[in-house]
């Protein structure tokens, strides 16, 4: 059963659409992400779900129910927000309980529920002290532990390790994987942040200008990206987007009208050869210790390479680039879709 399904939900603020007829379902104990670039609609989505955004068009079924114009206390979720949202003057203790107590929790319920969810967070120790006494990382720990104890099925987060720095995000991503496992929630969870995307997500719904890009799991959106925008969001460095009649590879695609189609290729499935493949130059890399990634022209056409270890590159170096036909991406250069009855044989 859906946890949450979205049909046809728009939100329109005068002549501005900010999210354009999107449909999307979400399993009860899914960890879904909402992925795009700054301004794609995903925080609007959000907010549309969680009650705090009015929905123009469509239809928002939270459980099996009609939740469209409903509350925010109706819809029973919790939410995690991009600046913590804590209250300065209350003690940590006090900021996770302040939900329980608005709502006349009884206090043996609210102790009990204190004690597991400050243990599960890792707080403890830390009960009595102000959020200015905190962390980064304590303070989203605080902010997690409110929406917990809460015990609703449902979690919404937007954003909520963007004020993190990049050592602590990789540790609070393992950590709010492992909760949302360990409790069973529904977590709806917005970033621009690809690797917070692949790295957590059962299901990645990705968006652009508003609507649907592609949705599935993050590996469907690695190995076969529905359009060059999900081709070149996901991955880093990006897939890269050759036209063949730039680089002469029209004798190597099993169509027609060749100037029709981009290719892709991802900068780890080339590899550099002295003897074999198409001829190219080397004009520059970036050294980023495990390997390192290399930019080849071709003529006019920068590509991207991805090879182990150390090159060094001083001035341009003649080479050849190979890669097997299945690591090759086909897509319609007018309308940016993929297109698989293409081939595009090995170099």
């Amino acid at each position: 059963m859906s946890a949450i399904e979205l049909q046809g939900i728009s939100k329109i603020w005068g002549e501005t659409t900010a999210v354009n007829d999107v449909s999307f379902s979400i399993d009860q104990g899914t960890f879904a992400v909402l992925l795009g670039p700054s301004g794609c609609g995903k925080s609007t989505s959000l907010r549309m779900i969680s009650g705090l955004e009015e929905i123009s068009q469509g239809k928002l079924v939270i459980n099996g129910k009609d939740m469209t114009t409903a509350s925010p206390a109706e819809r029973h979720l919790s939410m995690v927000f991009q600046n913590y949202a804590l209250f300065p003057h209350l003690n940590v203790e006090e900021n996770i309980l302040f939900g329980l107590k608005v709502r006349k929790t009884p206090k043996p319920v609210q102790s009990d529920r204190l004690q597991k969810v400050a243990q599960q967070v890792g707080l403890e120790q830390l009960l009595d002290r102000k959020p200015a006494q905190l962390s980064g990382g304590q303070r989203q720990r605080v902010a997690l532990a409110r929406a917990i104890i809460a015990e609703n099925p449902i979690c919404l987060m937007d954003e909520p390790l963007s004020n993190l720095d990049a050592k602590l995000r990789h540790i609070m991503r393992v950590e709010i994987r492992a909760l949302q496992q360990r409790l069973g929630m529904t977590v709806i969870y917005v970033t621009h942040d690809q690797a917070e995307a692949m790295s957590m997500a059962d299901k990645v719904i990705l968006m652009c200008n508003g609507k649907i890009e592609q949705e599935g799991t993050p590996e469907e959106l690695y190995n076969k990206p529905a359009t060059t925008f999900a081709a070149a969001f996901i991955g880093t460095p990006p897939m890269n987007l050759i036209d063949p009649a730039a680089c002469d590879i029209g004798k190597k695609i099993s169509a027609k009208k060749k100037d029709q189609f981009l290719i892709g290729i991802r900068p780890e499935d080339i590899t550099l050869s002295d003897n074999k493949g198409l001829k190219a130059e080397l004009v520059s890399a970036d050294y980023l210790g495990a390997d390192t990634v290399v930019t080849a022209k071709i003529n006019d056409q920068e590509i991207l390479v991805r090879t182990p270890g150390k090159v060094a590159i001083s001035a341009p170096v003649s080479t050849r680039l190979q890669w097997d036909e299945k690591a090759v991406h086909v897509f319609d250069k007018s309308t940016g879709k993929r297109n698989d009855e293409i081939e595009v044989q090995s170099f």
